[in-house]
């Protein structure tokens, strides 16, 4: 009884001190850290790998941290839990829809987006009491405050501005905390439902005027192409009947050179037979002389006669002849 009443003890020592061993043994996973307490007092921190700790005088600091949860339908919800890592990669919020006021007091309804890091584990835990709860009332008041600065128009066209305006905010804030905020993003920014009609309405009225302004600007460009088309037209045209012209010109001139060659020709051709028997002087004068005549008595219906010069001379002869004879 006595040896069995012995193994029994000892089998609980044993026990005991495996368990004890185990309490002992913290493993921590990469990217993660764990608070350790001696008494509650912050001791030190535990980085990834294994770690030894006395159980019973140390002991994980447990915190506050968020969770996004998804029901059956879909839809999402934030729940917290209690938990004794902290992770060190970045993490991103979803926060549920919010109505905010703008600058000229129409209500809109925006969630956002953040992106953090814990940077100082320690100022996590000891500088605020629930980091994520304190994360989301601070992005929710400064998202107030900055579109509460903002016209509806300015809201909707500034995303960018207002997402690098509340990072710039919700960094130096949380900067105590041992949190850097990296960014920042609005997701949907939803106006009342007469502000939407409104918009919709004016979006499509001036859908109908930019389309009438590109019709004008058709029509106007197809005017100044036609007109282009028609002073092209007509400048080829001119450019053609000036060739043509330069070209008639050009054949008229050869045709009077070739002319006057063959005159030319012509003439002495004659000269030099005439001047054998005469005077060619003479006789070219004589040859104009009878052209000339011809052309003046060609007349269809003319009943002028022209007499020329010389033959009045030989009619005064033959009044003369005539009152001689007649003596």
């Amino acid at each position: 009884m006595e040896f069995t009443g012995a193994l029994i003890i000892a089998g609980l020592i044993a026990f005991f001190i495996l368990l004890f061993a185990a309490k002992g043994f913290k493993i921590v996973q990469q990217s993660e850290v764990m608070i350790i307490e001696r008494l509650g007092r912050y001791n030190r921190t535990l980085e990834s790998g294994i770690n030894i700790i006395w159980p019973i005088i140390d002991k994980p600091r447990l915190i506050h941290w968020r969770l996004t949860m998804q029901d059956i339908d879909g839809n999402k919800y934030s729940s917290f839990k209690l938990i004794s890592k902290i992770d060190l990669r970045e993490t991103v919020y979803d926060f549920a829809r919010q109505s905010v006021i703008t600058k000229d007091n129409v209500s809109v309804e925006i969630n956002a987006l953040i992106y953090f890091q814990i940077m100082e584990p320690t100022k996590a835990v000891y500088e605020i009491e629930n980091l994520p709860d304190a994360i989301e009332k601070l992005t929710q008041t400064t998202l107030r405050n900055v579109i509460g600065e903002l016209e509806l128009d300015q809201t909707l066209s500034s995303r960018d501005t207002i997402n690098s305006k509340l990072r710039t905010i919700l960094d130096d804030a949380t900067n105590k905390w041992g949190v850097k905020v990296n960014r920042v993003e609005l997701q949907d920014i939803t106006p009342p439902n007469d502000i939407q009609e409104a918009m919709n309405m004016q979006m499509r009225a001036e859908r109908e005027r930019r389309a009438k302004v590109l019709e004008a600007e058709g029509m106007k460009t197809a005017t100044i192409l036609e007109a282009e088309g028609i002073r092209e037209s007509q400048i080829n045209k001119a450019e053609g009947e000036k060739q043509s012209d330069i070209l008639r010109a050009d054949g008229e001139a050869q045709a009077r050179i070739k002319i006057a060659e063959a005159e030319a020709k012509a003439i002495r051709l004659i000269s030099d037979e005439v001047d054998k028997k005469g005077d060619p002087v003479k006789y070219l004068i004589a040859v104009k002389y009878i052209e000339t005549l011809e052309k003046m008595v060609g007349g269809k219906d003319d009943k002028t006669v022209y007499m020329p010069y010389e033959a009045t001379g030989v009619l005064s002869s033959l009044g003369g002849i005539k009152e001689l004879l007649n003596k």
